[in-house]
């Protein structure tokens, strides 16, 4: 009987404890005792990520009207886990950076990689051997040599490593350091050129796994812990500059039955594998092919876009980043290249290439995606070097005859984000009354909102920043962009 009656008694608080752990939830976002500090860029003024307002307090608002503009944010409707924001560093990076003194080195390290005196950016993305932004195409290998016997990144050692070096050193463990390669060496190809398309031959698919493996051992022996990698830069375009061909199909039969099993066998299974890394307009298709094929399915860690879909007259398709959202909701959607093309320096501080980012960030965010990967963080004063003239703009320029950084929109509408949503924040719920105006937002680790707000038109708005039934009154300024952090 006694030993009944103290079964009995655990386990009904084995039950009881069961019930009481579904029960704890975490305390509803609140507002009381949170004042809206307010960062502001806005275009014809001198505001560029300038503190306009540090004590805005919330009020009660039980029923917004019809005619009130409003942001409406809940913090406890909670989506996809931020991963970070950055920027790439090719060759043409980094032999423009040498090319600065050593004082200017310093303010462009700041400016990028630091989170108290500029946007602290986490995330970086390089170029397996040449891609347009090089001076000269070049591979790590002899050329024939399929068995890679005389491999080597000595060529990377003299501009590329260094750079990478100083920009991991300044990130810290928080870095994410990812790798494309833009083609494989010409003798592995049908064409036996790296440039214009073309593609891998079968009999070089096992080279070519290898390959990745080389570099991503010689990387990080050279003590740059590589995170991941995207298989191909573009797969679907035939450039002047290096580019090779994959169809859906062969990108997930390379994949299954080469890459993946190759870094596996390797011991670098762990390294997070993206795949298409091309423009939206595709996005949908090649990520059904691949992922709906189990056997590739499980080496994907997740799918990798571009912004230049818009190079057909169209607009922005970030719909199809929310639909391969829905489809596959346990992979990473991650934004892998987007500049502002044909350089023209009349056009460095043009508002309208800033704005393109903002618009782009907020709706790649809101469509899942976790991290966001801008192309070229600095380029000289004619928008290169670029081996085959594909000159185009960064966030940052070293004019190399001046020994100047200049700094675009760009840089600022960036930082916007960069700056302030911490790492693995929490996307939440964020949404406008009007159309005029852009919003997302994050919750941070410590406790803090971040919602970024951008006004998409030609004048100024009052709006309330809602939470819940309180709010405060905002005002934004024409083609602005503001952060505002409670």
């Amino acid at each position: 009987m006694k030993k009944i009656i103290i079964t009995s008694f655990l386990i009904l608080s084995v039950i009881a404890f069961g019930q009481n752990k579904k029960t704890v939830k975490a305390s509803p976002f609140s507002t009381k005792n949170k004042s809206v500090t307010i960062y502001t860029s806005a275009d014809s003024t001198s505001l560029r990520l300038t503190k306009t307002d540090s004590n805005l307090q919330f009020s009660a608002l039980k029923q917004p009207l019809e005619t009130q503009t409003c942001i409406f944010v809940d913090p406890d409707k909670k989506f996809q886990t931020f991963l970070g924001i950055g920027g790439a560093i090719t060759d043409a990076s980094a032999e423009v950076f040498a090319k600065l003194t050593p004082v200017k080195q310093q303010e462009f390290l700041d400016a990028y990689f630091s989170k108290e005196n500029g946007i602290g950016y986490t995330l970086l993305r390089t170029n397996i051997h040449s891609c347009d932004f090089s001076s000269a195409s070049y591979t790590y290998v002899e050329e024939g040599d399929a068995a890679l016997k005389t491999f080597t990144i000595e060529h990377d050692k003299q501009f590329k490593i260094p750079l990478i070096k100083k920009a991991i050193e300044k990130i810290g463990s928080d870095v994410k350091f990812y790798a494309s390669p833009w083609s494989p060496p010409a003798f592995m190809k049908d064409t036996k050129n790296m440039l214009k398309g073309g593609k891998l031959l079968p009999e070089f698919y096992q080279s070519w796994a290898n390959y990745y493996v080389k570099f991503i051992n010689a990387y990080q022996k050279e003590g740059m812990p590589i995170w991941g990698l995207t298989i191909q830069n573009e797969p679907m375009a035939t450039q002047k500059w290096e580019s090779c061909i994959y169809t859906a199909e062969e990108e997930r039969d390379f994949l299954k039955n080469y890459l993946g099993p190759t870094l596996k066998k390797a011991g670098l299974g762990d390294k997070k594998i993206t795949v298409w890394d091309h423009n939206r307009d595709l996005l949908v298709q090649r990520a059904t092919t691949i992922l709906d094929d189990p056997e590739a399915n499980k080496y994907v860690w997740g799918v990798g876009f571009h912004w230049y879909e818009t190079w057909t007259g169209g607009e922005p398709m970030s719909s199809n980043v929310g639909e391969v959202n829905k489809l596959y909701p346990n992979k990473n959607l991650l934004f892998t290249e987007g500049c502002v093309e044909k350089f023209d320096a009349t056009k460095y501080q043009l508002w309208a290439n800033g704005m393109r980012y903002g618009k782009s960030m907020i709706n790649d965010f809101n469509n899942g995606t976790v991290g966001w990967t801008d192309w070229n963080i600095l380029l000289d004063e004619n928008g290169g070097p670029n081996h085959v003239g594909n000159f185009c703009f960064s966030p940052i320029h070293g004019d190399t005859k001046t020994g100047d950084l200049i700094y675009t929109p760009s840089y600022y509408f960036i930082g916007h984000f960069s700056k302030f949503i911490g790492k693995n924040a929490k996307r939440i719920s964020s949404v406008s009354s009007r159309s005029n105006l852009l919003t997302t937002s994050f919750l941070n680790k410590d406790g803090k909102v971040i919602t970024i707000v951008l006004n998409n038109s030609n004048k100024k708005v009052t709006y309330n920043l809602c939470i819940g039934k309180t709010a405060t009154e905002v005002t934004i300024l024409p083609n602005a962009i503001q952060t505002l952090v409670y």
